[in-house]
């Protein structure tokens, strides 16, 4: 099995609903393909003073669970999962680091 975990960061803050919806959103298309095991997202618990940190800090964080390397790369390839990603960083961008591992535990 392959976790894939993305941590997604926000451009500008989103109110609780759009985030809320925009999980859903990613949720459903990486279901749609047929190939996700399991998802789970979760948003950023801010600490005070991060934001001075020079670093990427998550809005959020996904973590969809496939059967292996190929059934990833079939999951993304699912033109759903494009036009999700695209409607969504054209209404509110933002940037994702990823990575993709064994499970943790």
């Amino acid at each position: 099995m392959v976790q894939h975990t993305m941590l997604v960061s926000f451009e500008r803050p989103l109110p609780d609903n759009e985030l809320d919806q925009y999980l859903a959103d990613i949720e459903r298309a990486m279901r749609d393909t047929g190939l996700v095991r399991s998802f789970a997202a979760r948003r950023h618990l801010p600490v005070p003073g991060e934001e001075a940190i020079p670093a990427m800090i998550a809005t959020a964080l996904v973590q969809v669970a496939v059967a292996d390397m190929e059934a990833l790369a079939a999951a993304f390839a699912a033109p759903g999962v494009h036009e999700v990603i695209d409607r969504w960083q054209a209404r509110h961008p933002y940037r994702v680091a990823w990575a993709n591992h064994e499970p943790l535990a």
